[in-house]
């Protein structure tokens, strides 16, 4: 790790954030044009809107394997062969000739290209002490912000003028260029590998240790219900407004273009201030924007509100997610691809499970749709206030304390 010098270190977290922009591009390019879709192979919005958790769902579940390959195989492998995966898969999704088609190589897409961001997650944590992480870890959020940000817009766009087809083919393109970017770095990736063998029993055994904590239940517990609340309220916006304000799908682009905004841009001075601050005064803080984002849907507002909105959501996301992130990176000791990927697992089933609640419940109406997962997030926000008090800098005048490079993981280091 020391051989490792800080501007190839830094080079390489730019790599890996563009990676994690391209994916979390492809997976919310498709929320806004759910209603294009659903002209096309003419069928209803609630069936086409179904490729959004067969894409996360399975998503979520690989991480708990690509977790514990990546710690036994190498970090390294994994981040190659999934990225290699998305770019085939993601391309040939432009084939599909029916919905059934599209949301197969969804799910096949979800399954074998989830092993890049939960890795560059961890590789964050291998590459950074904790006292600095926040800011590395504001980068990758930050590009999973900006993702979301500009995948809704963009891909409303290209549907438009180009096809549906084309925009798939065009994502592809993009991630095998990160591809390229990302091979000169393989030594540094490889470096970092701290393999760790067991059979199945001390697999399982490893989430067990990491649930087995007060600390491991809350933090898991709040990356899903949080990930459902906000997968849940923007798969649906794109419908919503069409229905509300009769936008098509580069209104719909528009209107949402406020999403992932503040996460892209200041996802690392969010990151510092956790670092900084402590995780404890910001987590709440973030719940109870989001909340406030929910209860202004609920209402109807002006539609040149509409971007504003979608900021102020996207904000709430900024401020716990990436937050959550860091404490799992202090859970696992050497098994931190194991940590990460139950994170990521969390965090897409999370994503996916609150799409497909949130298009249940809209049978009963958007408002009371979203009055429910409005409620629950501000109960999250509320009491978190208490779960959370204890995630706070053992050194309050800013000092550091130096930790040994194998121990950077060390949970003792934030109470």
């Amino acid at each position: 790790m020391d051989l490792i010098d800080n501007h190839s270190r830094e080079r390489l977290l730019r790599v890996l954030a563009a990676a994690t922009f391209i994916i979390f591009f492809q997976g919310y390019m498709v929320a806004p044009i759910i209603p294009a879709l659903s002209a096309v192979f003419g069928t209803s919005v609630q069936t086409v809107g179904l490729i959004v958790p067969a894409y996360l769902v399975p998503y979520g579940i690989a991480t708990l394997v690509y977790g514990v390959l990546a710690d036994r195989f190498g970090i390294q492998r994994i981040v190659f062969m999934s990225l290699s995966a998305f770019v085939v898969l993601t391309m040939l999704t432009a084939t599909s000739r029916s919905i059934e088609q599209l949301t197969a190589w969804r799910i096949v897409t979800g399954l074998c290209a989830s092993g890049v961001v939960p890795m560059a997650l961890a590789l964050v944590g291998r590459l950074y002490p904790y006292e600095e992480r926040g800011r590395a870890l504001g980068w990758l959020f930050g590009a999973m912000a900006g993702g979301m940000a500009f995948g809704s817009p963009l891909g409303a766009v290209v549907v438009q003028y180009a096809g549906w087809q084309l925009l798939f083919v065009l994502v592809g393109g993009a991630g095998a260029v990160v591809h390229l970017c990302l091979l000169p770095y393989r030594a540094i990736l490889k470096s970092t590998e701290l393999r760790v063998s067991g059979t199945l029993r001390d697999v399982i055994q490893g989430y067990a240790q990491l649930l087995a904590s007060a600390r491991g239940k809350r933090t898991y517990g709040y990356v899903l219900v949080n990930s459902m609340f906000h997968s849940g309220v923007f798969t649906w916006l794109g419908v919503y407004l069409e229905r509300r304000y009769g936008l098509g799908p580069v209104g719909i682009g528009l209107a949402l273009l406020g999403y992932g905004v503040p996460g892209f841009l200041f996802g690392p001075l969010i990151g510092r201030l956790a670092d900084r601050w402590g995780r404890a005064k910001l987590i709440p803080v973030g719940l109870s924007i989001s909340a406030g984002a929910g209860l202004i849907l609920i209402f109807e507002f002006p539609l040149a509100l509409a971007p504003a909105v979608a900021m102020t959501l996207s904000l709430g996301y900024d401020m716990t997610q990436p937050l959550f992130g860091g404490i799992v990176t202090s859970l696992a000791g050497k098994r931190a691809g194991q940590a990460m990927g139950l994170n990521v697992f969390t965090l897409f089933v999370g994503f996916g499970l609150g799409s497909l609640i949130f298009g249940l419940l809209i049978n009963c109406g958007f408002a009371a749709a979203f009055a429910v997962f409005t409620f629950v997030e501000l109960v999250a926000a509320m009491t978190a206030f208490a779960l959370f008090k204890s995630e706070m800098p053992l050194v309050p005048d800013g000092s550091k304390v130096e930790i040994p490079e194998h121990l950077h993981m060390d949970p003792t280091r934030y109470r």
